[in-house]
């Protein structure tokens, strides 16, 4: 379990995280939303003991993480998969890592081979893409077999195949009982892969909650119409105060309709002799969630297209 209480942060007089409070339970993966800014990184650096904070705690089942002799044992972690001396091999890079935490060395190649790396692993990182840095961070995360595990973006450069098998591995180390802690920006990689959500703004907590929950507290929740009559729909639709846009990947009689009750729509419809052929209510994406409750802690918003 990892315990943040009332973390603040401050760089040059500029508080980057602002009495952050959260949990983060065993047997889920939580993931770690926020605009860019928002303090995602400097909170878990916290977390780590990699940064001090000028007020609040960070614990690790229940300790300091800079307490532990052996670190890797508690807690695994990918902050940055560019980290690696560029002229050590996989190899190297995993066993020196296994020696200074007690790990034996026979589960370097087993890390190697979970992630993918075996024909890899005498190579020199600086050849590596991207894609096979992050794995080496996984491997490295996995290396002590630890609790609990933290990762910051893991699968910028993964291929396709690298983001099922990444989705997949951290579902498992979830099932398995361990703490699964998560930060991206793929909102929905976080639809297909986490339980729950810490989602911060300004370095400030604006939800905790199971992912269901917080896609719901959009309010974003709409209506999917088909009809023959997609025009004379939509202004009737329209005038009664609902927003209208055409399903443009389904085809032009299909209708998403949001601020109207799918019971409204079709006593309108009926009421104005428009047929309608299918009323199906959906809810609202992740993305919009995320965009319409953090709108107001988005640090550098980009300019209106001109």
């Amino acid at each position: 379990m990892i315990e943040a209480n009332e973390l603040t942060k401050q760089y040059g007089g500029r508080t980057v995280v602002d009495h952050l409070s959260f949990t983060v339970r065993p047997g889920r993966v939580t993931g770690f939303l926020g605009p860019n800014g928002a303090g995602k990184t400097t909170t878990l650096r916290m977390i780590l003991g990699l940064d001090t904070p000028a007020h609040g705690t960070a614990t690790v089942n229940g300790v300091p993480f800079r307490t532990r002799s052996r670190g890797l044992r508690h807690v695994g972690a990918l902050l940055d998969a560019g980290q690696v001396h560029p002229g050590r091999s996989a190899t190297a890079h995993l066993s020196a890592l296994a020696r200074s935490n007690g790990i034996p060395l026979g589960r370097v190649p087993e890390v190697l081979r979970e992630v993918g790396l075996t024909e890899a692993a005498r190579r020199r990182v600086g050849g590596f893409s991207l894609g096979m840095k992050q794995r080496l961070g996984i491997a490295t995360a996995l290396l002590g077999d630890p609790p609990v595990l933290l990762f910051d973006e893991p699968i910028n450069g993964m291929d396709p195949e690298g983001v099922l098998w990444v989705r997949g591995l951290f579902r498992r180390l979830a099932a398995e009982g361990r703490t699964v802690f998560l930060s991206s920006h793929l909102m929905s990689e976080m639809e297909h892969t986490a339980d729950d959500l810490v989602v911060i703004g300004r370095g400030r907590l604006v939800a905790a909650e199971p992912v269901a929950g917080f896609a719901a507290r959009s309010g974003r929740l709409g209506v999917l119409v088909r009809t023959p009559q997609p025009a004379q729909l939509a202004a009737l639709l329209t005038a009664a105060g609902a927003e209208v846009a055409p399903d443009r990947a389904a085809g032009p009689e299909r209708l998403r309709v949001t601020g109207l009750p799918a019971d409204r729509i079709a006593a309108l419809a009926f009421e104005h002799r428009i047929l309608v052929q299918e009323l199906t209510p959906y809810g609202a994406s992740l993305e919009q969630a995320f965009m319409a409750l953090t709108a107001d802690s988005v640090e550098y918003p980009a300019g209106e297209p001109r």
